[in-house]
């Protein structure tokens, strides 16, 4: 048996617990609520950090293209740091704050017939965009993981199929967030 395939095997059942306790977790956060702490200035540091892994992903798949399989290593190594920090930062601002409402223009926590007219269809595209956003995030979770032991094993053929997969679903959730970012911001 090769060491390869040794190693992959070692950690796989990590890879699938995390991908399963990962989520669940966050989703177990959601329903806590911390009062007396603000951390309402954590979006835009968590939207940069989403947009941070889009350009190291794509200065990965340059730099592997290239040849350069350390630099390869290290960017996406800190793209996986980036996303880790935007999981931590995005659960305790909503752990911190009410959920802000696409088009609530007065801040009432409700859109009324008027902010609706004013937003139009937007709200479609935008509804769109955090679902296509949340959905993918669970997914690329163990896509990511296995992709990154796969390489870190050394098992190159199998990291390249993997990779062909990982990297758009990972780009998109990586730039769908600044977006969504973009599209709420005006309403905090």
């Amino acid at each position: 048996m090769s060491t390869t395939r040794t190693v992959e095997q070692k950690y796989r059942t990590l890879v699938i617990v995390l991908s399963v306790i990962i989520p669940l977790v966050v989703a177990l956060l959601f329903n806590v609520s911390v009062e007396g702490v603000n951390f309402s200035f954590l979006p835009p540091i968590y939207a940069t950090l989403n947009g941070l892994t889009a350009v190291l992903l794509v200065w990965a798949v340059i730099s592997i293209k290239k040849g350069n399989r350390p630099l390869h290593q290290k960017l996406i190594t800190v793209a996986m740091i980036c996303s880790v920090l935007f999981l931590v930062m995005y659960v305790a601002y909503h752990m911190t704050s009410e959920s802000t409402v696409y088009g609530d223009f007065d801040g009432n926590g409700e859109r009324s017939a008027v902010e609706l007219e004013a937003i139009g269809s937007s709200l479609y595209i935008y509804t769109f965009l955090l679902l296509s956003h949340i959905l993918l995030s669970l997914v690329v979770l163990p896509l990511v993981l296995f992709t990154y032991l796969k390489g870190w094993s050394n098992n190159v053929i199998s990291h390249r199929k993997w990779a062909k997969i990982t990297f758009p679903i990972w780009l998109y959730v990586a730039l769908t967030g600044v977006v969504v970012y973009l599209m709420i911001s005006p309403y905090y």
